[in-house]
């Protein structure tokens, strides 16, 4: 077990630019997932989509080249990678020497894959390669305008959900307005979040105020996510259920968990946020 107060959260730490994977830090997801009732029988498809924005190396004559990193990590592994660690781990390639990118793609492929405790997905997108690399909102209608009094701002409450069954719907609902806090350092995390579902007609004042209600929260970005994609199953029964979170970057990289009782292969569309 690697606990979250012994990862670099937190500390000041010396920043390396020559290639290291022991910077990598993963934390078990299973301590979290226990206490939302979640077994090791996983009742969601998943994966967490990182993109990192800061990345570069050196070519075997030394001129440093730039790169925007995909990394697809499978929600059934055994851990999640801390982001700070994450970080160090991706600068340690600043001063390194690479034969060309698809080196650099195995060394994160191995290293990561070795980290999570399952195989991880790496793309390595090239300058030629940014302009593709557009903004995209969120599919789904946004219930943020809705006009309610919220003065409610954590602990997020399940009791806020609720489904009228008389009425089966099949539809996306979005809010920008989720903010959550990082558990050791207390730094805010800002997202929007999609809730694609099918089944009884969701609340929509009750959904938004249970988004709000993650405000003073503190949690991983993955681990909140599952919260909210457990708390809707349990109390509005859907038939079918994804939920996205796409949060805005720091420290060069962003988060975006995906849960969904479908498989499937979620986009990675960046936000205008992000």
């Amino acid at each position: 077990m690697n606990p979250v107060e012994h990862s670099p959260l937190g500390k000041t730490v010396a920043y390396r630019d020559d290639y290291d994977p022991t910077l990598l830090y993963p934390i078990p997801r299973v301590g979290k997932r226990a206490e939302i009732g979640l077994a090791e029988a996983l009742p969601f498809h998943g994966v967490d989509i990182w993109n990192a924005y800061e990345l570069s190396w050196l070519d075997p004559k030394g001129k440093p080249h730039v790169a925007i990193a995909e990394f697809r990590i499978p929600a059934q592994s055994p851990n999640i990678i801390e982001s700070k660690s994450f970080k160090l781990y991706l600068n340690s390639f600043a001063q390194t020497h690479l034969v060309d990118a698809a080196e650099l793609v195995a060394r994160m492929t191995r290293d990561l894959s070795a980290a999570a405790g399952a195989p991880v997905a790496v793309e390595v997108f090239g300058r030629a390669r940014f302009s593709a690399l557009g903004l995209s909102e969120p599919a789904g209608e946004c219930i943020d305008e809705l006009d309610i009094a919220i003065h409610d701002y954590g602990p997020p409450r399940a009791d806020y959900l609720a489904a009228d069954d008389s009425q089966v719907v099949d539809e996306t609902l979005v809010s920008h307005l989720l903010k959550s806090n990082c558990p050791v350092t207390g730094q805010p995390d800002w997202a929007s979040v999609q809730v694609a579902y099918r089944g009884p007609r969701i609340d929509r004042e009750g959904l938004l105020r249970y988004l709000v209600g993650f405000r003073r929260h503190n949690d991983f970005h993955e681990q909140c996510v599952e919260r909210v994609f457990m708390d809707i199953s349990r109390r509005c029964a859907p038939q079918a259920l994804t939920v996205y979170a796409r949060y805005t970057r720091r420290g060069g990289l962003d988060i975006n968990p995906w849960r969904s009782t479908e498989p499937g292969v979620p986009p990675n569309d960046r936000t205008a946020r992000q």
